[in-house]
């Protein structure tokens, strides 16, 4: 009888990795568990991984699962694993096969409603994962998975492109202080990230992408996953301590890979995110207000080697102006608690005020 772990062996020395390697594969059990690891290796991604006979059928999933039926995902069969396996999480040495950090996302039991070699369909019944997909062959090991039923209820998809809101010049602060928060105008260039599956999306504010242009940024995507979400913010380079607001600004665009690369090494860059437009399949531009969003974004605690949230100033709109003049920023923005976000649209809600 050919032995389903077989593979499994053949690629792991269990003298070197915490993975479990059983001598032998245990006989079915009847149940039907299943496992979702997220897998930090050289890169990121989902394994999925079914009971069935005894062992794990088991597929890597880049983006992890769709979350919606507007996507297929692509999904790699790899060896059978064992069942032990529906436990593991651990870090597996570098140089070994798969090596990085693995970690338990979800786990449960799900019900098949066809098996087939070249078609699979599961009914998730998991602590985070609910729901009936469709894994379907496309190659050899070449798999997609499409979620079959509807998302759940007020669930919108991810927007393809959003034009970022724009503050109105004012010669002063507001005079109802009390109403208004304030942030630093960091003269950066202005950027929207996309972000899903664990991967990351910049455009500019005229709609170009520009992902490759800061790639500093981008473990920004791995280090948020699973969360998805849409944020608004600046890049800005520093030069040395503080931020220098005209650098970025005389600094030539990449026209391609090895000019980014370049241009990152010659002066470091910092992703400074200050709002929130859309999170876990729900938009907050429209009906969620700005002190809401700065709420929710803070509550992602985005804190890298690259990318930050920094603080804003509920009132105090002069001090917001002193704190700006001692890092030599141009000026503050002044943004209403109660303002919506409005996409492409310059708006006297928020105000840019010079120092």
């Amino acid at each position: 009888m050919t032995d389903r772990l077989d593979e499994y062996r053949r690629k792991r020395d269990a003298r070197r990795t915490p993975e479990p390697v059983p001598a032998s594969s245990p006989p079915a059990t009847g149940t039907k568990r299943f496992v979702i690891q997220q897998h930090h290796a050289r890169s990121l991604h989902w394994d999925v991984r079914l009971e069935r006979d005894g062992v794990l059928v088991s597929f890597a999933v880049p983006r992890g699962l769709p979350r919606d039926q507007a996507r297929n995902h692509l999904a790699k069969h790899t060896e059978d694993h064992p069942l032990e396996y529906l436990a593991f999480a651990g870090e597996i040495p570098a140089g070994e096969y798969g090596g990085g950090t693995m970690t338990i996302f979800d786990r449960g039991t799900y019900e098949a409603d066809k098996w087939r070699a070249d078609e699979i369909g599961v009914t998730f019944h998991g602590e985070r994962t609910n729901g009936r997909y469709v894994f379907f062959q496309t190659g050899d090991r070449d798999w997609m998975v499409r979620r079959m039923d509807p998302s759940e209820p007020g669930w919108e998809p991810m927007p393809v492109e959003v034009a970022p809101m724009l503050a109105t010049p004012f010669a002063g602060l507001p005079s109802d202080d009390v109403d208004w928060g304030y942030e630093m105008a960091w003269g950066g260039r202005r950027v929207l990230a996309y972000i899903s599956g664990g991967r990351l999306r910049l455009t500019d504010r005229s709609g170009t992408d520009v992902t490759r242009w800061f790639p500093e940024v981008r473990p920004i995507g791995p280090a948020l996953a699973p969360i998805e979400a849409v944020l608004d913010g600046e890049i800005v380079a520093f030069a040395g301590a503080r931020p220098d607001p005209g650098l970025l600004a005389r600094r030539d665009a990449p026209k391609d890979a090895a000019a980014a690369k370049r241009a990152a090494e010659r002066t470091p860059v910092q992703f400074l995110v200050y709002d929130l437009l859309w999170l876990e399949g729900h938009s907050t531009m429209e009906l969620v207000r700005y002190a809401e969003r700065r709420e929710l974004l803070e509550g992602l605690a985005l804190s890298g080697p690259h990318w930050q949230t920094p603080p804003f100033f509920t009132g105090g709109g002069e001090f917001a102006c002193e704190a700006a003049r001692a890092q030599g920023l141009p000026g503050v923005v002044a943004k209403r608690l109660d303002s919506p976000y409005l996409p492409g649209r310059a708006s006297r809600l928020w105000r840019s005020v010079k120092v």
